[in-house]
């Protein structure tokens, strides 16, 4: 279990490691490949104990989606993300810091959503 000292490795891919969309192929198949990484990276690494996870942000307001703003606003606001909003930054920062921190004992190798619920199955 990671403690002061111990060392952590936290991946930042994206919900478009799983969700496909043909208008950003090639960042979804970057995203796809870097999960990957990340799980081969948990399960060399586990042995060690150093654990690894992958934090899958979905829609986050960045100078990335700026672009897209207007979609997203009227996309989420038909129900697109469960929580009815935007992601913020320090929301992924915040996640970050307490995998650092090892506040996820005998979890190596997890998958964290961070999408407000974007990546959940539904009908």
């Amino acid at each position: 279990m990671p403690g002061a000292g111990s060392s952590s490795i936290v991946f930042i891919t994206s919900v478009s490691a799983e969700m496909a969309s043909i208008n950003r192929g090639e960042y979804c198949v970057s995203k796809a490949g870097l999960a990957m990484a990340a799980s081969l990276f948990a399960v060399r690494l586990a042995p060690h104990g150093i654990p690894v996870y992958d934090v899958r942000p979905g829609i986050i307001a960045t100078d990335m989606t700026s672009a897209v703003k207007e979609t997203y606003d009227r996309r989420i606001a038909e129900g697109l993300v469960p929580e009815g909003r935007w992601g913020q930054p320090e929301e992924v920062g915040r996640v970050v810091r307490a995998l650092l921190r090892g506040d996820l004992p005998y979890s190596t190798g997890s998958v964290i959503h961070l999408d407000g619920g974007l990546s959940l199955p539904r009908l």
